[in-house]
């Protein structure tokens, strides 16, 4: 067959394809049925043109939702110009990008990787270097939280606080112990001698959407700097303004000494960080200790570059002060409406309606009325929708959302 042979045949249709991908790709995701195909703005659509209001955003990702030109143009010219060089070498994107990310954060140094999960391998091998060439023992050990969710590789899973995701990969690193989210009690138990580092996500994600308490925060800090510990923050999921701060940790004012981002940062193109402060940085890796082939490549950063510049010209921190008290208002209500539904829990456009019930089915209903909404957990609908909402937005996801609900039981 020719390229103008190929080029001419007529595309297959949803189901097909949804078949196709089913005996080709690893069954590791239960998907919904759809085959998406394009978005703009707020919206996505599948192949036959069925319109989504879009509430979850590729997971907390898609900050400046679909089809942005300046986005595109962005990474369109990139394209012609320099896709991947390797770390061998310089290149001004990746120079642009760690500039703009570290006056932004507040942070000193910045390490481009590909991932979420792999900026928290990054910071669990730069907390243990800086133990290691304090006193040179390879014994050290991390504290994290129950319920949180870092990752799906080893050493991500080694400090997620899900037994479920941990148990049939054991054994993972060692020396990890697990406290409980705002019990200080529960992390001074867990302290020893041999405590080099404490995890945490300032707002959890998956576990259920808990914010970290200002005061919880405040003793981690102190605690940290007392005993020399390094305090790691987890900002992949709840960074880059989602909270109406660029980075969570920023409304309390509790500063880590190493801190991970990703998802929103590259607005779709797989880009993650991890950042320390320059005393972190003087005494942990060095040349040598950890390296990545595609991390920080040109594309990514000039996709990085360009979303930081965004978030600053389109004002979106601004935006999302002033949208999300709209939400959080309308999401109470639904509360109060439905006997159902036992509270809303969340910061900014990070929120979740906790029920007493599955949500699957509900999420189920959402998506055959052209809305997509994810979970947190069983009973818990997670709402991460693209920065750019409107109230009309908001009003369109509630609209569907009660008529996906109304008729429902607490035990349905």
């Amino acid at each position: 067959m020719t390229m103008c042979e190929n080029s001419t045949k007529a595309p297959m249709d949803m189901k097909a394809y949804i078949d196709q991908a089913e005996q080709d790709l690893l069954h590791t995701y239960n998907r919904y049925q759809i085959v998406l195909d394009r978005g703009d703005g707020v919206n996505l659509y599948d192949i036959n043109g069925k319109r989504y209001l879009d509430f979850c955003a590729g997971i907390a990702v898609f900050a400046l939702g679909y089809h942005n030109e300046e986005y595109n143009n962005a990474l369109k010219n990139q394209i012609d110009k320099l896709i991947h060089t390797s770390n061998y070498y310089y290149n001004v994107p990746a120079v642009e990008a760690a500039r703009k990310l570290k006056k932004v954060s507040g942070m000193d140094r910045v390490f481009f990787t590909n991932s979420g999960a792999e900026a928290i391998e990054g910071a669990i091998k730069a907390a243990r270097k800086y133990a290691y060439l304090k006193d040179g023992h390879t014994d050290h050990e991390i504290i994290a939280m129950e319920h949180s969710f870092h990752g799906r590789t080893m050493g991500a899973l080694a400090v997620t606080g899900n037994a479920h995701y941990r148990e049939p990969f054991e054994p993972l690193i060692g020396n990890i112990r697990f406290a409980r989210l705002n019990d200080m009690d529960s992390v001074l138990a867990c302290v020893t001698e041999k405590t080099c580092a404490i995890i945490l996500e300032t707002i959890q994600g998956e576990g259920g959407i808990f914010p970290a308490d200002e005061e919880f925060l405040t003793k981690l800090r102190a605690l940290c700097d007392e005993r020399d510990i390094l305090l790691i923050l987890d900002e992949i999921q709840c960074g880059m303004g989602r909270t109406g701060f660029m980075y969570a940790w920023q409304r309390y004012g509790v500063m880590p000494d190493i801190m991970t981002t990703a998802k929103a940062l590259g607005c779709g193109v797989p880009i993650g960080a991890f950042l320390m402060t320059e005393k972190v940085a003087a005494h942990s890796l060095a040349a040598g200790d950890h390296g990545t082939t595609y991390g920080g490549n040109p594309l990514a950063c000039a996709a990085a570059e360009k979303v930081l510049d965004l978030f600053e010209k389109n004002h979106i921190i601004e935006h999302v002060r002033e949208i999300a008290p709209y939400l959080e208002q309308k999401l109470d209500e639904m509360v109060e409406k439905y006997d159902f539904i036992e509270t809303r829990r969340g910061v900014g456009l990070m929120q979740g309606l906790i029920f007493k019930c599955p949500v699957a089915p509900v999420i189920n209903r959402a998506v055959e009325k052209g809305m997509l909404l994810i979970n947190a957990g069983t009973n818990i609908i997670r709402f991460v929708p693209p920065l750019i909402i409107t109230k009309q937005n908001v009003d369109e996801m509630v609209s569907i959302l009660c008529d996906c609900l109304d008729g429902m039981t607490a035990g349905e």
